[in-house]
């Protein structure tokens, strides 16, 4: 059963669509505050689907998603106290007073390995503000650390991506369930240990 060939052919086909820039923005504002999927999922098919505009792409990624952690820095510094109960729920209390310990330890660098990393951004952007962290630094290193992200990306599909599409498109079950596995045992983990 090919689902995640069918995912990803439904994801190549959005980014066709008129509006697509604005679901690429939307939800690169939504990730880097309290949307769970990264916005590189539809970022490279785009690209793919038009190198031309790459770039164009890795901007409105970037600048939304610094838009989405003033958001998050906003809850952080405002909400903390709202929106505990949630951060309780989703049982991430722990990995939250660990993006503390960070903020203590590492400061500003942090915030830039954050962006740069496939680590929940969000929880980096929320911390921020819940430790008063200052906000020209804060959004410098977002700034730094999302543009080379999205850019990195940007430029691997514009450049190699076009030759290796139906490489990735062939791949994308064995990865998918591949990913599905590794979660899997992780959480069995969790449980047993």
């Amino acid at each position: 059963m090919k689902i995640f060939t069918a995912l990803y052919d439904r994801v190549i086909g959005w980014s066709h669509h008129p509006k697509a820039t604005w679901y690429l923005g939307g939800m690169s504002f939504a990730e880097s505050s309290f949307f769970p999927v990264p916005p590189d999922v539809l970022l490279m098919p785009m690209c793919l689907a038009r190198p031309q505009q790459a770039y164009y792409f890795a901007w409105i990624t970037t600048l939304a998603s610094l838009v989405g952690g003033l958001f998050g820095y906003a809850i952080g510094y405002w909400m903390l106290e709202l929106i505990w109960p949630l951060i309780e729920s989703a049982n991430m209390v722990d990995k939250y007073r660990q993006v503390e310990g960070f903020f203590a330890e590492y400061g500003i660098w942090v915030v830039f390995l954050a962006g740069f990393s496939p680590i929940p951004y969000k929880l980096f952007t929320i911390a921020a503000g819940a430790t008063n962290m200052m906000l020209m630094p804060f959004l410098l290193a977002s700034f730094i650390g999302r543009g080379a992200r999205f850019f990195l990306v940007a430029t691997l599909m514009k450049f190699g991506g076009e030759r290796y599409e139906k490489n990735i498109r062939n791949s994308v079950d064995w990865l998918g369930y591949g990913l599905m596995v590794i979660i899997g045992l992780y959480i069995l983990y969790k449980q047993v240990g």
